[in-house]
């Protein structure tokens, strides 16, 4: 072997070691969204809550850019707002959506149903791009989302009662399903919407890099989510959540937010999206354990079985062998 493939091949082995390191960081990271935004529906409406979080994020990713607008690099200009604009508009949609969807499910049951975001991911990323085929059409890839799916769907067919916050609270009432049709819709459109804007945000990460690129999308998005909440939400809902709940709101968000997204951007460009999306299957297993131990949210058996496939489409999915190459994107 030459030496120009030696240095090619350490260079391959450096980069997928990065995306799997900053991916399996994401994951145990995104366990801990739905917990925190199911405590914070106490005290916040959705509008207010997001609003309040992308404006904290936004907050803390801002030295990083300066830092790096200061060496060089891609310019902030009108180009990149308006290249990350578009993912903007779906990642509104699901940052409410989801917060919305904890009023009927229970937040350790939320995260498994949002796994089946890796079947519209895999669409969208076969048609957008092309280097993501390779990995969509390897049957190790496709036997393991669809044993995610049907995992994820026992969970939610099997559950036993709708969580005790809906109970308590529900917007729409009281329902003695499983879970309410409305909840389920709205589910479904976070899901749908966080599987477009994992799509669409790969060529902003790619062209900007991952830290300028979340700066303007959480800049974006707390401007668009800004009118909503004045329109429909309570802009003043810190004055009167009080102290704690304001504190869980802002570690939720430099952690969940400004360091997971970071992150994510990462593992998209290393190890592409559609792969990125099947290993956040791992999620709902430490959602749940985590769920069990601070809300007291239990499992059927039935259930436990269905998160056991679910874990095992997403070892599979792990094995898939990735196309690394970022720099393909860029030229999109």
């Amino acid at each position: 072997m030459s030496s120009a493939n030696v240095d090619a091949w350490r260079r391959q082995s450096v980069n997928l070691s990065k995306g799997y390191s900053a991916i399996f960081a994401t994951v145990f990271i995104w366990s801990l969204p739905s917990l925190f935004m199911y405590y914070l529906n106490r005290y916040y409406d959705p509008w207010a809550q997001n609003f309040y979080r992308y404006s904290v994020a936004c907050i803390a990713i801002a030295p990083l850019v300066l830092c790096q607008v200061r060496r060089g690099g891609p310019h902030i200009d009108m180009y990149a707002v308006k290249l990350c604009l578009l993912p903007c508009l779906p990642n509104v949609v699901h940052q409410v959506t989801q917060v919305m969807a904890l009023y009927y499910i229970g937040p350790g049951v939320y995260t498994i149903f949002t796994r089946a975001s890796v079947i519209f991911t895999a669409l969208l990323a076969l048609a957008f791009f092309p280097e993501e085929r390779v990995v969509i059409r390897q049957w190790r890839f496709q036997l393991g989302t669809l044993l995610g799916l049907i995992g994820a769907f026992g969970v939610i067919w099997f559950q036993p009662n709708a969580n005790s916050l809906a109970a308590a609270n529900p917007p729409g009432g009281g329902h003695d399903r499983h879970v309410a049709l409305t909840g389920l819709f709205i589910a479904f459109t976070a899901t749908s919407c966080w599987a477009l804007y994992g799509v669409l945000i790969k060529r902003p990460s790619a062209q900007l890099g991952s830290i300028r690129s979340f700066g303007l999308v959480s800049f974006i998005t707390s401007a668009l989510l800004l009118p909503l909440t004045l329109a429909f939400g309570k802009i003043g809902a810190p004055l009167q959540a009080g102290a704690h709940a304001n504190l869980v709101l802002i570690i939720s968000a430099v952690i969940c937010i400004t360091l997971a997204h970071v992150l994510y951007y990462v593992a998209i460009n290393e190890i592409g999206v559609a792969l990125s999306q099947s290993l956040q299957l791992l999620c709902p297993a430490i959602a749940m354990a985590l769920s069990a131990w601070v809300y007291g949210e239990r499992l059927t058996q039935a259930q436990i079985w269905s998160a056991a496939i679910l874990l095992v489409g997403a070892f599979l999915a792990m094995r898939t062998k990735p196309i690394a190459t970022a720099e393909s994107a860029e030229n999109i």
